[in-house]
């Protein structure tokens, strides 16, 4: 990886060296287990997809929509078939994403905000975190898929792989939350378990609504990692989007689909 510029890693999966074709996502696509899913964004032209500037300025000329994203931090790229983030730092976007990508913040969630009990489930690949000025070492480097996404201070967050190799899900609520009253994240449970960097894995996260509050459960690679029930959710009984947070990391994903459950 070392050595490759970005445009060599835009040219495709094979320029990368990851194999993102074979026995990657390819795999997923053909479990049959996501046939009828309600949201499955494609990326089909190697490109930049969107990004925070077009977060901040969707008339600014130059502006990448999506009618799929908005990338609330950093930037989203389409490379070889999959969503990617690009080498993570901490610079200014502009329109384009050419001499920076910002990424080191990672946010992306949908625009569709419909998704109340839904499973989540999508193929990922990770580098080893690293770091930037703006962006010291912390625990909680690594990726996150989000759930119940109301706003960045209302979500579900399940981390499935984090710098120290523990797995979390949190729940993040606004400042009248009790369990988080600075308006940050309450743990809703916690465990370990540490996934292979420079591989392909399988996470699948799932929300659902019971008599007793939110049933919330983990998946990486067919085995189930965390599985509680939230009895405080508040609002997050509420259908919202859901996303990734990614930090410190570079990340490529693919096959990616939400099904209400």
């Amino acid at each position: 990886m070392e050595g490759l510029t970005r445009r060599q890693l835009l040219a495709g999966g094979a320029a990368t060296g990851l194999g993102v074709t074979a026995g990657g996502v390819a795999a997923w696509e053909a479990s049959g287990d996501d046939d009828f899913p309600d949201f499955r964004p494609r990326f089909v032209a190697e490109r930049l997809v969107t990004n925070e500037w077009a977060y901040r300025n969707p008339a600014g000329r130059g502006a990448r929509l999506s009618s799929d994203w908005l990338a609330t931090s950093g930037s989203l790229f389409a490379c070889g078939g999959l969503g990617w983030t690009g080498r993570p730092d901490a610079g200014q976007t502009g329109p384009d994403s050419a001499s920076a990508t910002d990424s080191a913040v990672f946010r992306l969630v949908s625009r569709r905000r419909d998704f109340g009990s839904v499973t989540v489930s999508f193929a990922v690949r990770l580098r080893p975190p690293t770091t930037t000025a703006r962006t010291p070492k912390q625990d909680w480097d690594g990726a996150h898929v989000w759930l119940r996404y109301h706003s960045p201070q209302e979500l579900y967050a399940f981390s499935f792989s984090r710098r120290d190799g523990s797995v979390v899900i949190k729940r993040k609520g606004p400042p009248h939350d009790a369990e988080s009253a600075d308006g940050g994240y309450a743990t809703v449970v916690e465990g370990r378990h540490s996934i292979a960097y420079d591989h392909w894995h399988h996470v699948e996260a799932t929300a659902a609504n019971t008599s007793s509050g939110v049933r919330l459960s983990l998946a990486v690679d067919g085995t189930e990692v965390l599985r509680a029930t939230d009895r405080a959710p508040g609002p997050l009984t509420a259908p919202g989007g859901v996303g990734l947070r990614v930090d410190n990391t570079e990340l490529w994903f693919g096959d990616f689909w939400a099904r209400k459950t």
